[in-house]
């Protein structure tokens, strides 16, 4: 797919978007009851379901023990029905592990481990529907899950998958711009303190790119902080209606 069919000379993209637009998002909290923490979130056509348990006791080796904070425990998985293609194994693939390792380190970069010693928090995602960006969506779905259960964290961490098309960085990539050999990067953000959680790249970029690139992805990162905040403080405030009466 040529880089003209991504971008149009008015600047629209193949959604209708303009470049450093985000998708719609809409989101809920509190989707289940047995967990302790659970939210879903729409971005765009993108769908995840992330659910939080702990903190709680570490299960399996002793070994797995931090006596000077707690164990954070991810597991990414596709819904068989998330794409057009019928995946034959959800879970467990190469691709599912790396998301899994990924999620980790971005949550041990913003979860307060160190207030939750000899302890485990399990972060459970999972993709209903794929669109592009499935680990922005995956972050930003469990920062409002880890939310959710009370879980103190140093800021809101939040994602956003960037790409370069005719010199211009596009943000919040949806499946077909992911797939029409865009130079692109993930990125995720701690924005109050614009601390990088993580930064993955899949694709060569050329080193005159990766600033603007980087800088777009920080603004679209931001911008999503906005929409996570908006979700938390709505969620707070129909929790406090019952109470009140």
């Amino acid at each position: 797919m040529a880089g003209l069919e991504l971008l149009s000379d008015q600047g629209y993209r193949l959604d209708g978007r303009k470049a450093t637009e985000l998708r719609k998002f809409q989101a809920r909290m509190g989707v289940f009851a047995q967990a302790d923490g659970s939210a879903y979130l729409e971005q765009g056509n993108t769908k995840a379901l992330a659910v939080v348990y702990g903190p709680h006791e570490v299960r399996g080796a002793r070994s797995r023990i931090r006596h000077d904070r707690a164990v954070i425990n991810c597991q990414y998985s596709m819904a068989t029905f998330s794409t057009a293609e019928r995946k034959r194994r959800p879970h467990g693939d190469r691709k599912s592990t790396e998301m899994s390792l990924h999620l980790k380190q971005t949550f041990e970069a913003a979860v307060m481990t160190q207030l939750y010693p000899r302890s485990q928090i399990d972060i459970y995602v999972k993709i209903l529907q794929s669109d592009g960006g499935n680990y922005s969506v995956c972050v930003n779905a469990a920062t409002l899950a880890v939310i959710d259960a009370g879980i103190p964290m140093r800021d809101y961490v939040c994602a956003c998958t960037v790409g370069f098309v005719d010199e211009t960085p596009l943000a919040d990539l949806c499946y077909a711009e992911e797939g029409g050999g865009v130079s692109s990067l993930a990125l995720a953000l701690l924005p109050r303190g614009g601390q990088i959680a993580l930064l993955q790249m899949d694709a060569r970029l050329h080193q005159d790119h990766l600033e603007a690139l980087i800088e777009a992805a920080m603004t679209a990162c931001k911008g999503v902080s906005k929409v996570l905040d908006q979700v938390v403080r709505q969620h707070l405030q129909e929790a406090s209606v019952p109470s009140a009466e």
